[in-house]
């Protein structure tokens, strides 16, 4: 996978050198690149201006965005304004992301973007309903989240296909040595070493955890005839125990 990133603190992606992705990028299954948009600025290097109409703050400018993707391989690319009025980025998002071959991200400043801009995007992508001080910090979340999902990125694939939203539920609580810390023990299921009976109670916690944490998670997930009735057990059981 391409990735390039038009930002004007290519310093600020330092972390992407480590970790997951800093060896994905080892490994060439990853290449990231960066562009100071600033360097492509006509207006004596002005990458910003005042909206029309008036207003507060800054709008950054179309034509540094414009001529930097001019001399970049935009071919095929999705190219990702980060966005706070954008689609919301979520798992399944990440999934998509990652069977690309090519991806261009926009990082803003500012009070926001000349409207033309989004002429050039495939992607307006937010993480949430807040505001940062720029689009650096979602472009290396949204980075992370994708990277890891590229085969033979993450040496086990089954690793992250159980992680939390891939199946749609949050996922059951994990433990490893010792058995026995500080007075709390590992769940006698796990000690057990029946795969029928770990496969419910991780199905079951997993279940218990979104009912708990992220109802709204169920409100679109379809559940087996099994999980209905461990959900049912699980009101039940909470029910009983408040």
């Amino acid at each position: 996978m391409k990735i390039n990133i038009l930002t004007l603190f290519p310093e600020m992606f330092s972390p992407l050198k480590h970790s997951i992705v800093g060896k994905a990028q080892e490994k060439g299954l990853v290449d990231i690149n960066y562009y100071n948009f600033r360097e492509n600025a006509e207006k004596a290097r002005h990458v910003d201006d005042e909206p029309y109409g008036g207003g507060h703050g800054m709008l950054l400018r179309a034509q540094p965005i414009f001529d930097t993707i001019a001399k970049i391989d935009s071919q095929n690319a999705r190219i990702i304004l980060l966005e706070p009025a954008g689609r919301q980025m979520s798992q399944s998002y990440a999934e998509e992301l990652a069977k690309e071959e090519n991806l261009i991200f926009i990082c803003g400043h500012y009070e926001g973007y000349d409207e033309r801009i989004k002429e050039l995007v495939t992607d307006e992508i937010s993480l949430g309903d807040f505001i940062l001080t720029g689009g650096e910090l979602a472009a290396m979340a949204i980075i992370d989240a994708t990277v890891r999902l590229i085969p033979n990125v993450i040496g086990k694939e089954a690793s992250h296909q159980e992680d939390s939203f891939s199946s749609g539920l949050l996922e059951y609580p994990q433990y490893t040595r010792p058995y026995d810390f500080r007075g709390m023990k590992v769940p006698d299921v796990l000690m057990s070493g029946h795969h029928e009976n770990i496969r419910r109670w991780r199905l079951k916690e997993s279940l218990k955890k979104t009912y708990q944490k992220r109802p709204d998670l169920l409100e679109n997930y379809f559940m087996t005839n099994e999980e209905e009735m461990m959900l049912s057990e699980i009101k039940e059981e909470l029910k009983s125990s408040q």
